[in-house]
């Protein structure tokens, strides 16, 4: 009985679900532990991608300008075609109830728009027109020879930083 009124009284009070929300769209963790060598396949997938980003000019800073510039389509098909296939790949998921590799159910929560979104967005997206820079490839950039990016990516940690220590007097 004591267990049962126990494990009642965490349900109730457990509040990790609401305040992880606030940070991610998703929250498949994967209940399965793995050893830290069965990390090295997203290393060298990281690699693989950053080849591809450098490749294909997607963190060109050049081509960034072009796009805030509205001077070329390039930035904007790839985005355009990326969100389409995010957008086929939910539905899919969705329709056909998919697993993870390991047959875990994926779970898709929905999030209700705030106004903070909308600030956010122009906070990150003046901060890219700027520095010329999104955060996915940061690290590409500095594997491309332009250590002038670690300027960059120590402040992305330090607007975290700063994020993580105000976000609850902001507009969720």
């Amino acid at each position: 009985m004591k267990s049962q009124l126990h494990d009642t009284v965490i349900k109730e009070y457990n509040t990790d679900f609401e305040v992880r929300s606030l940070d991610s769209a998703g929250m498949n963790e994967s209940a399965i532990r793995h050893s830290w060598w069965h990390l090295l396949k997203y290393f060298f997938i990281g690699i693989f991608f950053g080849i591809v980003l450098i490749k294909s000019e997607i963190i060109s800073w050049f081509r960034i300008q072009e796009m805030f510039r509205f001077q070329s389509f390039h930035m904007y098909g790839v985005m355009g075609s990326a969100v389409v296939t995010g957008i086929i790949s939910v539905f899919l998921i969705k329709k056909f109830k998919a697993r993870t590799i390991y047959g875990e159910p994926v779970k898709l929560y929905s999030k209700k728009f705030s106004k903070g979104q909308i600030y956010g967005g122009l906070l990150f997206g003046s901060g890219w027109a700027l520095t010329g820079a999104c955060p996915g490839p940061l690290f590409a950039l500095i594997g491309n020879g332009l250590t002038v990016i670690f300027v960059v990516i120590g402040s992305a940690i330090a607007g975290t930083w700063v994020y993580g220590k105000i976000r609850n007097n902001l507009p969720h």
